[in-house]
């Protein structure tokens, strides 16, 4: 399996583990993202532009494969993920510049050449 999709699969085990384990604070926390993400001014692409910033802002490779394959889910290219990565870089500096290595690894995972 690829490295970012082993990512997500991580990602996956974790969520059912809380939710098993802690199962009130991880529906708080999910319902959570749910409204907060049911805003109408921006659509899905630039949402999650802006999280794969803030993925490489925050230095997350968890996050950086969730939101790669989202953005790429929601129409963006290529370019345009790499392009909010280097948002983070410009807010960020030298430690985000790192983290492009695993928003490369996800985009190659998760975005085909022509998207």
């Amino acid at each position: 399996m690829a490295y970012m999709k082993e990512r997500l699969q991580e990602v996956g085990e974790l969520t059912q583990r809380l939710r098993r384990e802690f199962p009130t604070e991880t529906e708080a926390f999910l319902s959570f993202l749910k409204k907060a993400e049911t805003g109408k001014a921006l659509d899905l692409k630039q949402k999650e532009l802006i999280n794969v910033g803030l993925a490489v802002a925050a230095q997350c490779e968890w996050c950086i494969a969730f939101h790669v394959e989202q953005a790429a889910q929601a129409g963006a290219t290529r370019k345009e993920i790499i392009e909010a990565g280097f948002m983070a870089v410009i807010m960020h500096g030298g430690p985000a510049y790192m983290y492009m290595t695993p928003l490369y690894q996800a985009v190659d995972e998760f975005c085909p050449e022509n998207c």
